[in-house]
């Protein structure tokens, strides 16, 4: 089976310069050519790219326009008493993608007829070629390893009010799930996972200017589960989460950056919330060890998610905002000393889109120790969309992938993501996770749609192990099939949640199983076929 598909260009012909219907001049006692030859008809580069050399015979200068962006023509001299063009010099830049490619090159002159040559290149190579990383950002992966999160569980409130108090604690069962325990935990790290996520919305739990002062009952809740999963040998992740304000028009979502970022006044207040609330927690969590992350933010973006007009007029308006809250965040923690003066914290960028980390600015970090926090739920038409454009349900295609018809370069879009992400921040030592990937279930009965879904998680964790790249499973306990159903263990008693074993044994395989045998080569090439 051929592994890779071939992109395929063909160039335009160009005529060489001279008047329409008039022919080359020939030099006095050597006769034209009536032909075009070439050196050579066809060149393989290497993925990491080089240069190729050809020599033309013509009757006129020949022309190599048209080439690809890939492709640069540059040097070549036409000897006109010769008819010759020797050394023309083609460079060919780095393939960057899992794609082979190749070009049909068109070389045409007036008086004689075209001829082509091929230009072929080696995508990068597949993860069984490729050598794992030996630096501190990926000895950091490889401990963070596959997470879970408690998705929804600290973030319940409707009607802009919170459920209430329950045995003196803010309410974690408003929206339909149960108490933790250490059971929740336990289980958990039974089933496979090395790290949890627990996402956290303080929102009215915070009180009024100038103190911020955070509802000890629920700081206490949330310390109080963090010391569960690590009792449970799992490392933890505490950051703020839905107190992100996307666009909505009321107060306790604080984190505005949409106003923030023509309201010099508010970007002001907000920056001093940020430093008083991270104050507290960082220091509640004071003297936990290294098996404790702290991250800034979730999703910080203006309700639009990229898309918004004064988004996308000018990306680097509300990408700076967000860079100097990370920047707030960090001088917040470090200067509570103790363990906090060295832990690990884990930043986003906007949207936690990795398109729109290009205006990401790394934080200034005395110890040197950041993580790089993105989310991944591509493609959005397959794992999480709702509706159609015009509001009606959406129901998701079955398949994913090469063998489907749905989306057939998916898993190129996958890995192509994560090898750019190992490349610019996990080979330079910089570590990045996934703090949020996932599909919404599908159901057991059909079968189709069932294998498709195993095979994208499976796929999806065999691609970020690959590149060095923790991944944490979105899990809000929402048991059964369809949108918004992401339940994998029961966030109270840690038991599986219906047919969630299946997916959860294949996304523990993906990440903890290497052999020569079970690469991600393998997982495409076994990948569901109906």
């Amino acid at each position: 089976m051929k592994y890779l598909p071939i992109i395929l260009a063909t160039l335009a012909a160009v005529s060489c310069g001279e008047k329409p219907g008039v022919g080359p001049v020939e030099p006095a006692g050597q006769e034209a050519p009536r032909a075009i030859t070439l050196s050579a008809s066809s060149f393989e580069v290497a993925q990491g790219g080089g240069t190729v050399t050809l020599d033309v015979t013509a009757p006129a200068r020949p022309d190599f326009s048209g080439l690809p962006s890939w492709i640069k023509f540059t040097s070549g001299t036409y000897d006109s008493a010769a008819y010759q063009m020797k050394g023309a010099v083609l460079t060919v830049s780095a393939n960057d993608t899992y794609l082979a490619r190749e070009v049909e090159a068109v070389v045409s002159c007036v008086g004689a007829n075209a001829v082509s040559f091929t230009v072929s290149q080696a995508g990068m190579p597949t993860d069984a070629d490729s050598a794992p990383g030996s630096n501190e950002a990926w000895q950091l992966a490889m401990r963070l390893g596959l997470g879970w999160n408690m998705g929804n569980h600290f973030d319940a409130y409707y009607g802009g009010a919170w459920a209430g108090d329950r045995e003196g604690y803010p309410d974690e069962t408003a929206w339909g799930g149960a108490r933790a325990t250490q059971a929740t935990f336990d289980g958990v790290r039974a089933a496979g996972f090395t790290s949890v996520r627990l996402p956290v919305s303080w929102l009215k739990m915070i009180g009024p200017a100038p103190d911020y002062t955070i509802n000890p009952a629920w700081l206490d809740r949330v310390y109080e589960v963090a010391q569960f999963a690590h009792n449970a040998g799992l490392t933890v992740i505490v950051n703020t989460h839905h107190d992100e304000n996307h666009g909505v028009d009321n107060t306790y979502q604080w984190l505005d950056i949409k106003h923030a970022v023509d309201d010099p006044a508010l970007n002001a207040q907000i920056k001093e919330k940020i430093h008083a609330v991270w104050t507290q927690i960082a220091n509640r969590f004071k003297d936990c060890g290294d098996w404790l992350v702290l991250e800034s933010f979730n999703e910080i973006n203006d309700g639009g998610w990229g898309w918004s007009e004064d988004f996308r007029k000018d990306p680097t308006r509300q990408c700076s905002i967000l860079n100097g809250w990370n920047q707030v965040f960090m001088d917040a923690v470090r200067a509570t000393g103790g363990e906090n003066a060295t832990r690990w914290l884990g930043v986003p960028g906007y949207a936690a889109n990795p398109e729109y980390l290009k205006y990401f600015t790394l934080p200034r970090d005395p110890a040197g120790r950041t993580l790089v926090a993105f989310h991944c739920y591509d493609p959005f038409d397959f794992t999480l969309r709702t509706e159609d454009d015009r509001g009606n349900p959406w129901t998701p295609p079955a398949d994913w992938g090469h063998t489907g018809k749905s989306f057939p370069q998916g898993e190129d879009q996958i890995k192509n993501l994560f090898a750019s992400l190992r490349a610019t921040y996990v080979d330079m030592n910089i570590p990045v996770y996934m703090g949020e990937f996932g599909c919404s279930m599908r159901s057991k009965t059909n079968g189709k749609a069932w294998a498709y879904y195993l095979y994208y998680l499976e796929y999806v964790v065999k691609a970020a192990k690959v590149s060095g790249i923790p991944c944490y499973l979105w899990d809000n306990a929402s048991e059964g099939a369809g949108q918004e159903h992401h339940g994998y263990i029961h966030h109270g008693t840690g038991d599986y949640i219906g047919p969630s074993k299946e997916p959860v044994d294949r996304m523990v395989r993906a990440w903890f199983t290497d052999s020569p045998s079970y690469t991600l080569h393998s997982v495409y090439v076994n990948s569901p076929s109906f």
